[in-house]
């Protein structure tokens, strides 16, 4: 998984050969050599943008740069060095050879050259409701975008909805990626579904990403009332059929063991059709929602982007060797290069870690005994395969007799550290560079507001 730099919106090609992708922009070597004097940076770009090609057109030995918005900017002169905050421009502190300035950009923009703070992109998730809307996720989801993040996502189970939070929250921003983290797939059908990702897509002019799970059987057979049998193959035909739908070609005919369009039967007069509305995009990425090997390799294969939950960097070649099954099976030798794979990991610190660990304990001993039936808890699995399955055993044995206190003091530290960041700010730098070894592209972050500049400045300073 090749970490790149992103580009996106309608391309600009001006004077100096300045080519602005909405965000980030790039510029060319004969024109900005002399500014740049030693701070040259390889820029690659994985995807194509409207048309522009922009390894082809400008080459791939380019700078990562960005339009920085005023703030952003602590001290800045026309042509001269200044430094800057920005989380996904260039590192804290760190010096800045170039401003510009062109038409094109918006009013008060800065155009930087420089190194980037980190190869791993940060994202927020605003995570499931509890009893009602989560207070102060607007504010989050604001200085997220504030602090230069990639993305926002949301997530359903069976109270919110994703779509809808989403919708709402992305009105309030120009930037953000907008992810579902995740979209129950039994909750709609893949129309349904496609037809959302669409209306999403054009709404926030481009941003949107799908991601998909399966979820487990109890929710899906309890709440959504539908079958659970064979998750992989319904999966692999739920996500065919969104991807005719945006690609839009021609009218959608599918007869598959799980869907069938037009449906066999019934009054007889169902015909294949088209969607009324041109996609934005007819490539709207997808990510999927995956722990077991087999779906993870899935992912790899008909998917975008990877969204692990309990991602621990010792598995880190564990998972590179299903994902390596799934791009081999894709047939696409290039899709490596531009995979996703953005896991939530939760971020804790302070100055005890075992304090730091009580915080996170509770969700683990959630997810490895209380989530699911006992016999088919996939969340247990994972824990199993990092080497805790006693202790998953113990933990799943007191959560289901309704002791929750004493199944998440049943967890030890070590387990928690393999998953999660918790601890002295020293202590997390230290750890995340193992993180930064694995095949993780983006961290999906959750809090307040007010934490997240220090999580930032921790996890990309």
């Amino acid at each position: 998984m090749q970490r790149t730099a992103q580009s996106g919106g309608e391309a600009f090609l001006g004077q100096g050969a300045i080519a602005q992708l909405r965000t980030f922009v790039v510029g060319h070597d004969a024109d900005d050599r002399s500014e740049l004097a030693e701070h040259p940076l390889a820029l690659r770009v994985g995807e194509r943008t409207r048309g522009l090609d922009v390894e082809g057109e400008l080459g791939a030995g380019r700078r990562l740069v960005r339009v920085l918005a005023p703030w952003a900017t602590r001290r800045a002169e026309r042509h001269r060095e200044f430094v800057t905050r920005d989380s996904n421009a260039v590192g804290h502190h760190q010096s800045i050879v170039a401003r510009r300035h062109s038409p094109s950009m918006p009013d008060g923009a800065t155009l930087a050259y420089g190194a980037p703070m980190g190869d791993i992109k940060l994202g927020y998730n605003t995570g499931y409701w509890s009893a009602g809307p989560p207070k102060g996720a607007l504010d989050a989801v604001r200085e997220a975008e504030r602090l230069g993040f990639n993305s926002v996502w949301t997530a359903e189970a069976y109270g919110s909805d994703a779509l809808t939070p989403l919708a709402w929250w992305g009105a309030s921003t120009e930037t953000l990626k907008l992810g579902t983290a995740i979209a129950q797939m039994s909750a709609r059908t893949p129309a349904a579904m496609a037809m959302a990702a669409i209306t999403m897509d054009h709404l926030s002019n481009g941003r949107f990403i799908l991601g998909l799970g399966a979820s487990g059987p109890q929710v899906v057979e309890g709440w959504y009332g539908q079958p659970y049998p064979r998750p992989l193959a319904r999966t692999r035909e739920y996500v065919e059929i969104v991807r005719a739908i945006i690609a839009r070609e021609k009218p959608v005919e599918f007869h598959g063991q799980f869907y069938d369009m037009p449906v066999e039967g019934g009054a007889g007069l169902g015909k294949p059709l088209k969607s009324t509305v041109h996609p934005l995009r007819n490539d709207i990425p997808i990510y999927l929602a995956a722990e077991g090997p087999k779906n993870v390799a899935l992912s790899a294969e008909i998917c975008d982007g990877w969204l692990p939950l309990f991602f621990s960097p010792k598995d880190d070649q564990f998972y590179r060797d299903c994902l390596q099954q799934g791009f081999d099976a894709s047939g696409d030798p290039t899709k490596k290069d531009r995979f996703e794979v953005t896991a939530t990991v939760m971020l804790i610190p302070g100055d005890d870690a075992e304090k730091c660990a009580d915080m996170v304990r509770p969700f683990l001993a959630l997810y490895a005994g209380g989530m699911g039936a006992k016999d088919a808890n996939f969340h247990y699995e994972v824990f199993a395969r990092m080497g805790y399955g006693d202790v998953a055993d113990k933990v799943q044995a007191l959560y289901l007799e309704g002791k929750k206190a004493e199944a998440a003091a049943a967890i030890p530290l070590a387990m928690v550290e393999d998953v999660a960041l918790v601890g002295p700010p020293d202590k997390i730098r230290d750890e995340l560079s193992r993180w930064r070894e694995t095949c993780i592209t983006e961290f999906l972050l959750s809090g307040p507001a007010m934490a997240l500049p220090s999580f930032a400045e921790l996890v990309l300073g």
